[in-house]
């Protein structure tokens, strides 16, 4: 039996809601567990038990996703002056991706979708051109730019 998500219909009673929120809450689930993980990883401490970004092992550069663990951590202890300090792109990141699965779940309650960052018509180029530039300018190896390194 398949089921349309977006019937134009907003679902109605525990059943027809619990039906609809369980893929957003099993979303939310995950990114708790990685939570927890990054929590008890402390990845701001050398040595510890989660890994080191492979771009930087190798080839000793920062990649875009470089100190996103440690912005993570960072975040989830309420010091967003670090958060930023460590990666400001992953940081808009994490907010766009809650903004999502809100708009998401929403949606799903509703019977129809919630217009977010992901149907702009721009999202797609415009988080590419972040990616590169983010990418480059964070290894620009002259002032100002040797302060955004990880």
């Amino acid at each position: 039996m398949t089921t349309t998500v977006y019937t134009g219909f907003p679902a109605r009673g525990w059943r027809a809601k619990t039906r609809a929120l369980a893929p957003p809450l099993a979303v939310a689930a995950g990114a708790g567990v990685c939570c927890v993980a990054v929590w008890l990883g402390d990845p701001t401490t050398p040595g510890g038990p989660l890994p080191v970004c492979p771009t930087k092992a190798l080839l000793g550069i920062d990649c875009p996703g470089c100190g996103g663990l440690r912005m993570a951590y960072s975040l989830l202890h309420g010091d967003i002056p670090a958060a930023l300090h460590y990666n400001a792109v992953s940081f808009v990141v994490v907010l766009l991706f809650v903004w999502s699965t809100a708009g998401w779940a929403v949606g799903r309650l509703r019977g129809r979708p919630v217009n977010s960052w992901l149907h702009w018509r721009w999202t797609p180029l415009a988080f590419a051109v972040v990616f590169v530039v983010w990418f480059v300018v964070r290894n620009l190896p002259f002032a100002p730019f040797t302060g955004l390194y990880v």
